[in-house]
């Protein structure tokens, strides 16, 4: 045997070592059922155990669930141990432990996780919803002559996504819709943070302190100073310590929709009809509480539903939802005389840079007078054309314009999210 053929054969296997390695990880790559064992291992620290939730996480991302950065940012394990852990898992992160979930988790059936979980949940419902003798009712206000109606984006919106920008302001434009920028914003969801226009034309300016953008620096260092914004762009809002994101709140003829994601955002109101009342004075508008899809890491109403008029909502088609949220939102709709009308979504668009991303979701379109822009994404069969075809029905009297805002979609929220409409009642402007 040559010395040439003996190197050769060393070299080739020293190059194949780095592949061997990759392999051996990847079938040593721990499961969820491993993983929750080390989550509930006391000789680890807490932030060890946070490690192991967005491990986690990167497993559950493929089938469609995941667990709130909120859960993971704020998990302690207090000696709990892997029924009490798994079963807060699946509570806080609306997850039904099926058969299925158990055994990727907990290595086998457990139906006395199921009971306990149902138990629990039910509870928690019960506690949780303000009793009809507990509310304030508030005379709402009646809605003056909108006039004219301007649609602010952020500054950043024309910077960091012109294509975007310029397909929007060009159907604005089209439509002779005056819009203007807003100075002094750290992101391009105008919505969340602007102040919040009741129907009666006063600006109430919500403090902006989401749970989803605490844990990392960047996240933080993109949450923008409210009170500096109104400043640098004219506005003189009545301020309120209240919690809340603009996308959370939908009105419309003296009712507002927001979802249950407000109780968790404003855990220093014990009583959550006491916060209710004063979210009511405040909008001068009934408060109608729907749950929260925990699939979205907002929590926001205007990812799911959006108002038609006082008696009637539009939302995501009820058969393609997960149980718990269909079930939930059947009940407000009952308790408040409400139809609900069902539009095409889907959810799983693949995007490994953006797995929070909000492909599929229509509702989060952008309505100011009588135009309505409506999102379409060019990735999912004939989705779009049958999401045409609802909006023209629902509103046959409305122009709709459709736009691909993918970019933009692709960050976690489209055009209700990245618009601010401001109304300047009267004849005077």
């Amino acid at each position: 045997m040559s010395t040439e053929f003996i190197i050769g054969t060393i070299i080739g296997l020293i190059g194949i070592i780095p592949v061997i390695i990759q392999v051996v990880k990847w079938v040593k790559k721990p499961n969820l059922n491993e993983l929750m064992k080390r989550l509930v291992d006391n000789s680890l620290s807490t932030k060890a155990h946070r490690k192991v939730l967005q491990k986690m996480n990167v497993i559950l991302l493929r089938s469609g669930k995941h667990i709130s950065s909120e859960y993971i940012n704020n998990f302690v394990l207090n000696k709990r141990g892997k029924e009490a852990v798994f079963t807060d898992l699946c509570l806080q992160n609306d997850w039904e432990p099926t058969k299925v979930l158990c055994e990727m988790f907990m290595n086998g059936d457990y139906p006395s996780i199921r009971k306990k979980y149902w138990d629990m949940k039910n509870t928690q419902q019960k506690r949780e919803e303000p009793t009809a003798d507990a509310i304030v009712k508030v005379e709402a206000v009646p809605a003056q002559s909108k006039g004219k109606e301007i649609v602010y984006l952020s500054e950043l919106l024309k910077e960091r996504f012109p294509d975007c920008f310029n397909r929007l302001t060009s159907i604005l434009e089209k439509h002779n819709v005056e819009y203007r920028l807003l100075k002094g914003t750290k992101d391009i969801w105008c919505k969340d943070y602007m102040p919040i226009q009741t129907e009666s034309g006063k600006l109430i300016q919500f403090r902006y302190d989401p749970s989803y953008l605490k844990g990392k620096k960047e996240w933080e260092d993109s949450r923008s100073d409210v009170r500096d914004v109104c400043l640098q762009n004219g506005f003189e809002p009545v301020f309120s310590t209240i919690n809340l994101d603009g996308g959370n709140v939908l009105l419309c003829s003296g009712r507002a929709i927001v979802s249950d994601r407000i109780f968790s955002e404003n855990p220093e109101y014990i009583d959550k009809n006491q916060l209710i009342n004063e979210l009511s004075e405040l909008l001068d508008a009934e408060i109608i509480v729907i749950p929260a899809q925990k699939s979205d890491y907002t929590g926001h109403a205007d990812g799911m539903v959006r108002f038609i008029d006082h008696d009637t909502i539009l939302g995501n088609n009820r058969s393609e939802e997960y149980k718990n949220w269909s079930n939930g939102i059947e009940k407000v709709l009952k308790d408040k005389n409400i139809k609900y009308v069902d539009v095409p979504f889907f959810y799983g668009f693949k995007d490994s840079k953006h797995p929070y991303n909000a492909i599929g979701i229509y509702v989060n379109y952008l309505e100011v007078g009588n135009l309505i822009v409506l999102p379409v994404f060019e990735v999912e069969g004939n989705r779009d054309s049958e999401a045409i075809d609802a909006f023209k029905q629902i509103f046959p009297d409305k122009i709709i314009e459709t736009i691909n805002y993918n970019e933009v979609a692709l960050e976690g929220g489209i055009l209700n999210c990245s618009t601010w409409t401001y109304s300047i009642a009267g004849k005077d402007y």
